[in-house]
């Protein structure tokens, strides 16, 4: 796994620092569907810089290797490579998502990625997850999905 950097990294000029979470990168690689180009449509932004942390890197990167996906552990590499900024795993993340998980009913990976964000200090988080999940419903940092609204918005 590559080093991380202790240093806080400030955001390119006029950039949105956004944070992806792993089912943006999986669907960014995958490339097939509306959901996969909206994915691809992020990462491409030129208003936005990356922010990824080691969390992200082990729920997609291992997973690769393990079945032997060279093309897509190095799409994944590369993002990590042209993100500008990488959160380490540290006890502050870990207390910001157990503080987080019961607060909102999130998941442990979701919390843990939230709070990589928070810490990190990004902007905006982006997730392929549905719109009904908790981890959209934080107060603390702007969460935006890339899968398709299926409800009706609410006035």
């Amino acid at each position: 796994m590559p080093k991380c950097e202790a240093a806080v990294v400030a955001p390119a000029m006029n950039k949105i620092l956004t944070y992806v979470d792993a089912n943006v990168l999986i669907a960014a690689f995958r490339g097939q569907s509306i959901v996969s180009q909206a994915a691809v449509a992020v990462l491409r932004d030129p208003g936005r810089a990356l922010l990824v942390s080691d969390a992200l890197w082990l729920e997609i990167v291992p997973k690769a290797r393990f079945h032997r996906q060279q093309h897509e552990v190095d799409f994944y590499e590369g993002i990590f490579t042209l993100a500008l900024k990488r959160v380490c795993w540290n006890e502050t993340i870990m207390e910001k998502a157990c503080e987080l998980a019961p607060r909102y009913g999130m998941a442990a990976m979701d919390a843990i990625h939230v709070a990589s964000a928070l810490i990190g200090g990004a902007e905006e988080l982006v997730t392929g997850e549905g719109w009904n999940k908790p981890m959209l419903h934080v107060q603390e940092l702007r969460t935006h999905s890339i899968q398709l609204r299926t409800e009706p918005t609410k006035r």
